[in-house]
């Protein structure tokens, strides 16, 4: 989400954000979570930012404050400040205060995260058809096919002029583009919660080369996550450790109580007890809950 003053520009920043991996937030600290400034950063250079050089400079912005949000289970957010209208750069005090909330932000962001599973999701017995977006490398849409207009219901849709384009489908296409120029090696992928415990999974790919021998599109297709894709990310929300989830995994197979023992290697009654602990964690109070609320219907 952003509130910015060039909403017009959001392709090109989302894609410069991608770009540079200076502040970028898979190489801020996290551990403990810092804020860091730009002018810090660059020691006052902030032409070293593409995105401060091509963009944020005309609109007056002269600091960013940049944090990411993460903990032992993963990275649940980032922040982006905008310093401008001649306010100077941001001070050590205020970077200092931003980082004491990280961990509340932080356990606050992956609760908010775990009880999107909670939800009533009567929806979740549904399916919905794969839609497919064309885009340029300028993240401008190319084509699609006709079941994107459904997914813009679900996902969020970007500001004007780019409120035809759900804003993940831009993430997903700039993070293909930094992987292809080496800035970063994570796939070109997100899992996205979209309402009432449905939560969708885009990718991005490269389309063949045109037969003129342009530059391919890029393809970034909308599906509904996979019940194994689902259990990863609710493991990781409830800060399930490696055993709960390996049981958790298991029993979505079905093996009752005995198989589990033998294949984890521990007695019945272990068994038994780490079920109790998995229903306090998530909430529910059976094994059925647990797997449907993990893995979807």
């Amino acid at each position: 989400m952003a509130r910015i003053p060039c909403t017009e520009e959001l392709p090109l920043l989302i894609s410069l954000k991608y770009a540079t991996a200076l502040n970028r937030w898979t190489s801020l600290p996290t551990s403990p979570p810092r804020a860091v400034s730009l002018a810090a950063a660059t020691a006052g250079e902030l032409s070293r930012s593409e995105s401060w050089a091509r963009v944020l400079c005309r609109y007056g912005i002269t600091d960013i404050l940049s944090i990411v949000f993460a903990d032992r289970w993963g990275v649940w957010g980032w922040l982006d400040l905008w310093r401008g209208a001649g306010a100077g750069t941001f001070t050590g005090e205020e970077a200092d205060e931003l980082s004491a909330l990280a961990p509340a932000v932080t356990t606050g962001l992956r609760n908010w995260s775990a009880r999107q599973f909670q939800v009533g999701n009567d929806s979740g017995t549904q399916t919905h058809a794969q839609a497919v977006l064309v885009l340029g490398d300028d993240l401008g849409i190319i084509s699609q096919t006709a079941s994107p207009v459904a997914w813009l219901d679900l996902l969020q849709p970007g500001p004007r002029p780019h409120h035809g384009i759900p804003a993940e489908v831009l993430n997903v296409a700039a993070q293909l583009l930094a992987v292809e120029h080496g800035v970063d090696a994570h796939p070109a992928s997100a899992l996205v919660h979209v309402g009432e415990g449905v939560w969708a999974r885009l990718s991005a790919t490269r389309m063949n080369s045109p037969a003129d021998g342009g530059t391919a599109p890029i393809a970034v297709t909308i599906q509904d996550a996979l019940p194994a894709e689902r259990m990863a990310v609710f493991a990781r929300c409830f800060a399930l450790s490696p055993r709960e989830y390996r049981l958790l995994e298991l029993a979505a197979t079905g093996l009752d109580t005995a198989a589990l023992a033998r294949a984890l290697g521990i007695g019945r009654y272990t068994v038994q007890d780490q079920f109790k602990s998995l229903f306090g964690k998530c909430g529910v109070q059976s094994r059925g809950a647990l797997v449907a609320m993990a893995g979807g219907h």
